[in-house]
């Protein structure tokens, strides 16, 4: 099939699935389900991708059994989210803003299913992979391993220290916690470079390219890190703030001292 027709049914794909999901949270009052739906939008949107491509075997079963494994877990780990606790702070602060206006709700969750299809654009390239390069395909795989056991180990932590209700209002110091503000987003952001493996011999393998950048870009300046960090400082003040000056934003490392948090 023609990629960008297959492009175009998974937008359509997305549309209806993100109009359901938009429909869920008027009865339920909670639009952290958007994010459930992107991974699962996504990972399947790799299957799909996958199916409908004329590249070599391998790196096409790669993608199908990556992209779906990855977009399951997320998926799974984000509807846990928001099937047990309240409308994440955020999207709660957003609702408010604009004052639970269900128009632009809906333009949200729509805009978010042509995310879907704009960071697919990496699986178009893997899928049109005729070549098979064993070295990139081992490396690529390793990445994946490494990011999505980073990401899943940095979710259960996180979620193990918010379980405590005496852990409310502080920050979580735990683990990879010590080393990164958001080692979730990190690993999150390192996975898309296994996709950039997968498409190494391509037509246009540089369109693999876009998932890690498109990803830095949103995690750092747009809907991930300031979001996720206006809510922290919001809701643990100045707690979170030494936790800013003690700490790496994203990339691992260790953390300051007390003396050097406080300059």
């Amino acid at each position: 099939m023609n990629p960008w027709l297959a492009l175009l049914l998974l937008w359509l794909f997305a549309a209806v699935m993100m109009t359901l999901g938009w429909r869920w949270q008027r009865r339920h009052r909670n639009t952290g389900i958007v994010d459930a739906l992107w991974a699962a939008g996504l990972g399947g949107g790799a299957v799909w991708l996958a199916l409908c491509g004329t590249g070599a075997s391998i790196p096409r079963i790669l993608l199908a059994v990556c992209g779906c494994l990855w977009g399951a877990r997320l998926a799974w780990h984000l509807w846990q989210r928001v099937g047990h606790e309240k409308e994440d702070g955020r999207y709660a602060q957003m609702r408010a803003y604009w004052h639970g206006h269900q128009g632009k709700l809906f333009a949200f969750f729509q805009f978010q299913a042509a995310l879907i299809v704009l960071f697919a654009l990496p699986f178009v390239a893997v899928s049109a992979n005729a070549s098979r390069v064993p070295g990139w395909l081992i490396i690529g795989v390793v990445i994946w391993l490494v990011s999505v056991l980073g990401e899943s180990t940095a979710d259960r932590q996180l979620a193990r220290f918010r379980r405590y209700p005496l852990n409310r209002g502080k920050t979580c110091r735990d683990g990879l916690w010590r080393y990164s503000r958001h080692p979730n987003y990190f690993f999150e952001w390192l996975h898309w470079f296994a996709y950039v493996c997968f498409a190494v011999g391509a037509p246009f393998g540089w369109l693999a390219w876009s998932g890690p950048l498109l990803m830095y870009v949103f995690l750092r300046w747009i809907s991930g890190i300031p979001w996720t960090e206006a809510q922290a400082l919001r809701t643990r003040g100045e707690d979170y703030r030494a936790y800013q000056r003690s700490t790496p934003m994203l990339f691992p490392w260790f953390p300051k001292t007390s003396r050097e948090s406080r300059n």
